[in-house]
């Protein structure tokens, strides 16, 4: 069994649910707390032991791209100041660890993933949407990698979902379930709730085999209009172990406003410098 040892991170669209935030910032840089989205999932698959990152970016991305490059005015003065780099997070890689690949249509999340085909190669890669803030110890990715390294082949995260919502996910056909695996015996892109076979919904976090990408290629267009990657994996069920993984930890939906705000105040009551205040606030609006 291959390790996975890189992750691609599709972060090339608009974020028209959170306008006019994301009008000329991608929402990948929107902060929680006091790091951008993109830096949480980075720090996720760094921790879960992934060596190659790829973005996969569109028009007016690049700033995703420089956060994560060397700031040698920034860290100049910091270091004459007295102030420890160490505020600055994984936010630096070695050349190389980190590739950019332009997604020049926006054909949807499976032609997103597609575009790092070349990249990814013959090995079994993961996927993280950003937007998607996993949190957790150990982290979301770390226990799906954990679970791939006694089962293998294909494993997407899921959670239950309230039915009224099961358009807005792809959602299980479950099979037998142990522990926090379920068998995929299906996978269907946004149904209606009343067509939907489950209410277990895939979540941001995926670890694929490299054979989705041949299908990903070929495949027409889905649900929306888009080449849907759950078409492309629902293609791979029977021929490979395919699962999904319950994750024991929160998650938050920050492409939405009312999630994004959320998991700020999630996050700040988890950390004693900063919960004080915020419950103060908090019981002072009561």
């Amino acid at each position: 069994m291959k390790r996975v040892r890189t992750a691609v991170f599709p972060v090339a669209g608009l974020g028209t649910r959170i306008l006019p935030a994301t009008k000329a910032m991608p929402k990948e840089m929107l902060t929680i707390v006091d790091r951008p989205l993109i830096q949480y999932a980075v720090e996720e698959a760094l921790e879960a032991g992934v060596e190659r990152f790829v973005f996969v970016t569109g028009r007016g991305k690049s700033a995703l791209v420089d956060h994560f490059d060397i700031a040698y005015e920034l860290e100049t003065v910091m270091t004459s100041r007295g102030k420890s780099l160490d505020r600055l997070g994984g936010t630096r890689f070695q050349p190389g660890a980190l590739v950019s690949v332009r997604q020049q249509e926006p054909l949807g999340l499976g032609h997103a993933v597609w575009c790092a085909r070349e990249i990814v190669g013959d090995e079994p890669f993961a996927v993280l949407l950003p937007d998607d803030l996993m949190v957790g110890k150990p982290n979301c990715l770390a226990q799906m990698v954990e679970a791939y390294e006694k089962v293998g082949g294909n494993i997407v995260c899921a959670q239950d979902v309230p039915r009224e919502r099961t358009q807005s996910y792809g959602i299980v056909t479950p099979g037998a379930s142990d522990g926090p695996l379920t068998e995929v015996r299906g996978l269907v892109e946004k149904p209606q709730p009343e067509d939907a076979p489950s209410t277990l919904g895939v979540v941001g976090r995926y670890i694929l085999q490299p054979e989705v990408m041949a299908i990903l290629g070929r495949i027409g267009k889905g649900s929306g209009g888009e080449i849907q990657l759950t078409d492309g994996m629902a293609e791979l069920i029977g021929t490979q172990p395919f699962h999904a993984f319950t994750f024991a930890g929160e998650r938050h939906d920050c492409g939405d406003a009312g999630g994004f705000v959320v998991a700020n105040l999630a996050l700040a009551l988890g950390r004693a410098d900063l919960a004080p205040r915020v419950r103060a606030f908090l019981a002072s609006r009561d």
